[in-house]
């Protein structure tokens, strides 16, 4: 996971209701070279529309991997890993969540905040520690926890701006990868794919190359 964070280190964070525009998304983020996309379990359709999104992107995305977000129950993550569910990711840290993406061979990725909470998230099994939420922290933050913690590899999420400064700043700082949901998505896409897909293509590559 972590090899295939460093060529494409932002992780699209989405939620939609409706199967087929989630679809288009997905579909414009892998265009634009990203290999992780979060869908976030905020709607009470939110199951069925991951199941279309697995299913799409088996046929079509076949490098992408798929996960689920905003799991605060190892009942729910079951049904999700069941649905398809490469990764699950959560903005607490429940051990027996961890402990059912273990049995599955899943990638988790719990949240925290405090050097205690990360400690405990890493020792519990973490695959990468999401810090959470992002707007309150900053770069700084990550530089000062690597001197304690320079094994742990960390995800920000809440508050990364779409664009090359801003990831780059917390990229540069120690961490692995970026989570970045409504500011990604920003605009009427309906209409117009392409652009979205120009969008993240023009991010990524300015990463990768700067």
């Amino acid at each position: 996971m972590l090899d295939k964070l460093k060529l494409a280190p932002v992780v699209p964070v989405f939620y939609h209701a409706d199967a087929s525009y989630a679809q288009e998304i997905l579909s414009a983020c892998y265009a634009g070279g990203l290999r992780f996309f979060e869908f976030t379990n905020r709607g009470k359709d939110a199951l069925d529309v991951f199941s279309s999104l697995a299913a799409f992107a088996r046929l079509h995305c076949p490098e992408l991997s798929l996960g689920i977000g905003t799991i605060y129950a190892a009942e729910t993550a079951a049904l999700f890993i069941e649905a398809g569910a490469q990764f699950v990711v959560q903005p607490v840290c429940s051990s027996e969540v961890g402990e059912l993406c273990s049995r599955h061979g899943v990638s988790w990725i719990p949240g925290a905040f405090t050097p205690q909470e990360i400690w405990n998230a890493w020792q519990s099994g973490a695959s990468l520690v999401k810090l959470f939420p992002g707007n309150l922290l900053s770069p700084d933050y990550i530089r000062a926890l690597r001197g304690p913690m320079p094994d742990i590899p960390f995800m920000v999420t809440g508050g990364v701006e779409p664009d090359v400064q801003s990831v780059k700043a917390w990229l540069d700082a120690g961490a692995q990868a970026v989570g970045i949901g409504s500011q990604l998505f920003k605009g009427d896409y309906s209409s117009n794919f392409e652009a979205l897909v120009q969008r993240i293509a023009a991010l990524k590559n300015e990463l990768v190359h700067t």
